[in-house]
């Protein structure tokens, strides 16, 4: 063999061999990457298969017609199927629906609760009313609780299972209402239980046919009419927010509720309820005081008269004026121009009509200073 051809075969060799070192190398990275992607996903699967998986039994509860006024109670199973614990969250109610009590820790394979209550009191027809769980899921973070019903009114009222009031203190009024029923049996009222005695209720059955309402009950069955009065100068003034309890026969709805709700006013306002003149002179603006007082009798205001005030302090005098606006006057208190300096002490007592508040007193106070004197010119 010649020497060129020595020397082809030998560079021949030596690029081959840096051929196959350069792959070799190139491949590592690869390699390597490919090692950390499959740990990964090994991770991935670790993690996934250690994580809760929540299953609901049976997440629909459908109590089908019920009596208006009953309580449901539902408890809701809630299965761990996962292999990790399943935490439940939180178990928020709808409208209308309460939470009692949900299990927080479910382990894996067991089996935990949701218990919901519906109160029917209020609602008439189809009703499905939710609770959302949510719990650590990671394919399942939300999930939904139903209850179905259809509640029926055994025993109804005309026009409305309510009455309002808005009126004064002393005043009385009366609102009536007509109470029917679906019931097979011949219905009847057998009591009413009042709140308080503010609140006064009576009844009695419809005997004349023509004073029955139509289309409302089973065709036949009992009707009765309700009188619910509201008042009296016994009852508090604010708001109102009582129930009148309807006692019946009925063996799906023995007692109906009526809500009593408004606000019961003063029979006046007063403004201010008190007076304090401060430090003044005789002279000053501030030595005149004005008290105004206003029926808040909407209907008839000129029933409330201001007859008189009488002021028990010798240095503050007391007048009665009244304004244009019906049930409307103006007691003015003013300090006597010879009231000497010293502290006031009093009260001033305003008579009226007002059958509640005959007599209202307010109080007065303040300072009569001595009168500054000008310097005499030099």
């Amino acid at each position: 063999m010649s020497s060129k051809r020595l020397f082809v075969t030998v560079m021949g060799l030596l690029v081959t061999s840096c051929m196959t070192l350069t792959a070799a190398e190139t491949q590592k990275p690869a390699k390597k990457d490919s090692e950390a992607a499959a740990a990964k996903t090994a991770e991935k699967a670790t993690a996934e298969e250690k994580a809760p998986r929540l299953s609901i039994v049976e997440p629909v509860k459908d109590y089908g017609t019920v009596a208006k006024g009953d309580k449901l109670d539902a408890v809701f199973l809630i299965k761990n199927t996962g292999n990790a614990d399943l935490q439940i969250i939180s178990a928020k109610p709808g409208c209308g629906c309460t939470v009692a009590d949900f299990d927080k820790v479910i382990k894996p394979g067991e089996t935990g609760k949701v218990s919901a209550h519906v109160d029917t009191t209020n609602f008439a027809g189809p009703i499905a009313k939710g609770v959302t769980v949510e719990s650590n899921d990671p394919n399942n973070p939300t999930s939904q609780l139903t209850i179905h019903a259809i509640v029926k009114p055994y025993v109804d009222v005309y026009p409305a299972g309510f009455v309002r009031y808005n009126m004064i203190q002393g005043d009385a009024d009366t609102q009536t209402l007509t109470v029917f029923s679906e019931e097979e049996e011949p219905f009847e009222i057998t009591k009413i239980e009042v709140p308080n005695e503010a609140v006064k209720a009576t009844f009695h059955k419809i005997d004349n046919p023509a004073e029955l309402m139509a289309n409302v009950g089973r065709p036949g069955q009992n009707q009765y009419k309700v009188d619910i009065t509201v008042g009296g100068p016994d009852i508090k003034i604010g708001p109102l927010a009582d129930k009148v309890k309807i006692l019946t026969n009925s063996k799906h709805q023995p007692e109906y509720l009526i809500s009593v709700s408004g606000v019961i006013r003063p029979t006046m306002r007063v403004e201010p309820s008190g007076i304090n003149f401060g430090e003044v002179t005789p002279a000053d603006v501030a030595a005149t005081r004005v008290v105004l007082l206003k029926s808040n009798d909407l209907k008839t205001p000129d029933r409330f008269v201001v007859t008189k005030a009488e002021s028990n302090s010798k240095i503050v005098n007391a007048s009665v004026k009244q304004t244009p606006n019906k049930g409307e006057y103006e007691v003015t208190l003013q300090i006597s121009k010879d009231a000497k300096p010293g502290d006031i002490n009093g009260e001033v007592k305003i008579f009226t009509t007002d059958k509640i508040n005959p007599v209202v007193t307010v109080p007065f106070k303040g300072t009569v200073k001595t009168a500054a004197t000008p310097s005499a010119s030099k």
